[in-house]
């Protein structure tokens, strides 16, 4: 799994990849859905996948003079369920209201056994405590003795492999017919990437959780220094 998934990826596009063709001629459109919903039959998910696969090749290769790459997930919001998942009930329900948002990768634990899930849905946003996950759920657990840990890259991370990764696949697949030059939807895609890149390196923004490499005060890639000129006549570096 790469920083970002397909779900956060159709996301960023959904405003931007969707037509009012309907995909059964026999049945009427529904209007409500242009610009609310991805036309999911028009790019293979193993395509989308590579280009996950190179948005966090550019994101290893801009920080890797700062910390350590790949970067790792980590725990960063825990909860209990408070409804057993069975037959008549395949949501995800958490007391009150919980930080969790559609994308969010969250990880059931009862005990030895543990799933990990997507958030497809939010079911209620008034309370944001009832979920949908892309996948269902295959076992039983219990609300009495389950953990719902949600698992994410430090910020921005997951956010950069979502924009640079649409931009791409907005371009390739949806661009280049109609012009082979670089889009402007590509274009700010890429100038808000760059930008979070620009804050990593400068250290403005700290990518917390992270094992960090490289120095605090200077550039961690000039670790050498240049030679101080000698004095005449002598053998020895001032």
């Amino acid at each position: 799994m790469g920083y970002t998934n397909i779900t956060l990826v159709e996301r960023t596009l959904a405003n931007t990849l969707t037509s009012s063709s309907p995909t059964n001629l026999s049945q009427a459109q529904d209007l409500i859905r242009i610009g609310n919903t991805l036309d999911f039959n028009v790019i293979d998910e193993s395509i989308v996948n590579q280009f996950i696969q190179w948005a966090d090749a550019e994101i290893n290769a801009a920080v890797s003079q700062l910390y350590e790459v790949p970067l790792c997930e980590i725990a960063d919001f825990e909860t209990t369920l408070i409804s057993d998942i069975n037959d008549y009930n395949d949501y995800i329900i958490t007391p009150g209201s919980c930080p969790f948002y559609v994308g969010d990768v969250i990880l059931l634990v009862e005990k030895d056994y543990e799933e990990r899930h997507i958030i497809d849905e939010i079911v209620n946003e008034d309370e944001n405590n009832i979920f949908q996950t892309v996948e269902p759920i295959s076992y039983a657990f219990k609300a009495a003795c389950t953990r719902v840990i949600r698992l994410r890259f430090p910020d921005p991370i997951t956010l950069m492999s979502s924009r640079w990764a649409a931009a791409s696949v907005y371009e390739k697949y949806f661009m280049a017919e109609a012009s082979p030059s670089e889009s402007e939807y590509g274009k700010w895609m890429r100038s808000l990437f760059r930008d979070d890149i620009n804050g990593i390196i400068n250290g403005n923004i700290i990518l917390h959780g992270v094992h960090r490499i490289g120095r605090r005060f200077f550039n961690s890639t000039l670790v050498s220094q240049y030679g101080l000129p000698r004095n005449k006549g002598e053998g020895k570096w001032e």
